[in-house]
């Protein structure tokens, strides 16, 4: 057989995680591509994650350079399978001890939106967009991640097409609602035998109740958020909603919680806040019943909007006595509220890491490219994980690029592949400069990758809350 040409290496250990996926990409350029792109992605955010700020080139004027034009290749029209690429990335962190999923993590499901220009790009429309908060022309992704007390990455992402884009619109047996794109992709997680005590996700999913009833034919556990306005059919006279009868719990001070309990919530930080639950026994929900639903919040008193959560689950209550068949473990009102309080990775990190690796800023059309600019992402994303918990045990010489340093431009050629011929020949920038025209002067070239991701990880683990017990509320 004949032996690999070997490719510029990437900085360690950033080559060596990038070895890993070599036996996905069959060609020297789709491996070589592969390490640029992290590469340029893992940059400090002061560049944009672009096709020229990922190449190292400057905006607009060098969009034609070959290193350009081969990321672009790269992304629209190379043939390599990223299925098999996002397979072989969760392969690493499952087997990676620090970031082995457990059944105490949960499986966030989130949805996020990308403004867009234009018309051409594929699953662009105007419509609701979560991140701007408002109806906008643009993208729409739902994902789904694993997360527990400690680590966060994603696992899976799907793009979400408006009707317009389907013949008979929301009729066409093709379409699919974010609902109905969510739960396919906790039936994939289920099925790759990922771990999670349950799933959680914001009102968008909590609220359809097609969701949560796919999730129980599934037997999947779930604690999801509804609106506070959550109601169901009562008599006039009868509180029915969760905000209305989390109002009649009985609330005086402290001291006189009546129905609430007080929960503390620890952080990352050492630091706590003081929380208090209520379980709803009234209407489709109880201890008793095939749902309950739980309003925590900081204040009983005024309920704020910003602090107060109201949830509904299928886990059953630990009293009574959970009935025999119920395909999982019961779950005490801390333990409802530090599943759903795990959601908040995607509240307070998961949307910046993705800013900040430039999962919006992608500069191609077609539904394959940018399915492959976000597969990239998230190998970025869990190179900052994988760089924790070998960046000691590495073995490999850092002679490639000190953390302090810089890539050049003009890379060697492997001695394997000197004497290849000149259809094999890697292009020197200056033989290409020769041939194209001259443009503006080269800008800095790669610098201190590896401690941005390790300022990345850092920054993403800062205010994760790692655990919620009961407390007495004489300690309030």
């Amino acid at each position: 057989m004949t032996k690999r040409k070997e490719v510029p290496p990437a900085p360690v250990p950033l080559e060596t995680y990038a070895k890993h996926f070599d036996h996905v990409l069959s060609r020297r350029n789709q491996r070589d591509a592969f390490r640029r792109y992290l590469e340029g992605l893992l940059l400090p955010t002061e560049r944009h994650k672009t096709l020229t700020g990922l190449s190292n080139s400057e905006p607009v004027v060098g969009a034609q350079e070959p290193r350009v034009q081969t990321l672009q290749w790269f992304l629209s029209e190379s043939t390599w399978p990223e299925r098999e690429i996002q397979m072989e990335r969760l392969k690493l962190l499952r087997e990676d001890p620090s970031t082995a999923p457990t059944s105490e993590g949960v499986l966030v499901i989130d949805e996020t939106g990308d403004r867009k220009d234009g018309h051409q790009t594929a699953h662009v429309n105007r419509q609701y967009l979560a991140n701007l908060g408002k109806v906008d022309n643009g993208v729409v992704s739902v994902t789904s991640l694993w997360a527990d007390s400690q680590v966060y990455y994603p696992l899976d992402v799907e793009p979400y097409s408006p009707d317009c884009y389907f013949e008979c619109g929301k009729k066409d047996p093709a379409f699919r609602t974010k609902p109905q794109i969510a739960l396919q992709l906790v039936q994939r997680a289920a099925q790759q035998g990922w771990p999670f005590r349950a799933v959680t996700a914001d009102s968008l999913y909590g609220e359809n109740k097609g969701f949560r009833s796919g999730l129980r034919a599934l037997k999947i556990p779930y604690v999801v958020a509804v609106r506070p306005s959550h109601a169901w059919c009562r008599l006039p006279q009868v509180a029915g909603s969760l905000h209305a009868v989390a109002r009649q719990a009985g609330w005086g001070s402290a001291k006189q919680p009546g129905q609430w309990q007080a929960i503390s919530r620890t952080f990352r930080d050492g630091s706590q806040e003081q929380w208090w639950a209520v379980e709803i026994e009234t209407g489709p929900y109880g201890k008793t019943k095939a749902e309950r639903a739980v309003v925590a919040t900081t204040d009983p008193a005024t309920l704020p909007d910003l602090s107060t959560w109201y949830l509904v689950t299928n886990l059953p209550a630990p009293k009574p006595r959970v009935a025999k068949g119920v395909p999982f473990a019961a779950a005490s009102l801390e333990e409802v509220i530090r599943i759903y309080g795990l959601r908040m990775w995607v509240e307070q990190s998961y949307k910046h890491i993705k800013h900040a690796l430039g999962w919006s800023q992608y500069q191609v059309r077609s539904d394959r490219a940018i399915r492959r600019h976000w597969q990239l992402v998230c190998c970025a994303f869990s190179f900052c994980w994988y760089h924790a918990s070998h960046w000691l045990s590495s073995s490999e010489p850092a002679a490639h690029v000190a953390l302090g340093g810089s890539v050049s431009d003009h890379r060697e050629v492997p001695a394997e592949v000197a004497g290849t011929g000149k259809k094999n020949q890697p292009a020197r920038a200056d033989e290409t400069d020769r041939v194209l025209a001259g443009g503006s002067a080269r800008r800095t070239g790669l610098v201190r990758t590896l401690d941005h991701a390790a300022a990345l990880l850092e920054w993403l683990v800062r205010s994760t809350p790692t655990s919620c017990v009961a407390s007495s509320p004489a300690l309030a």
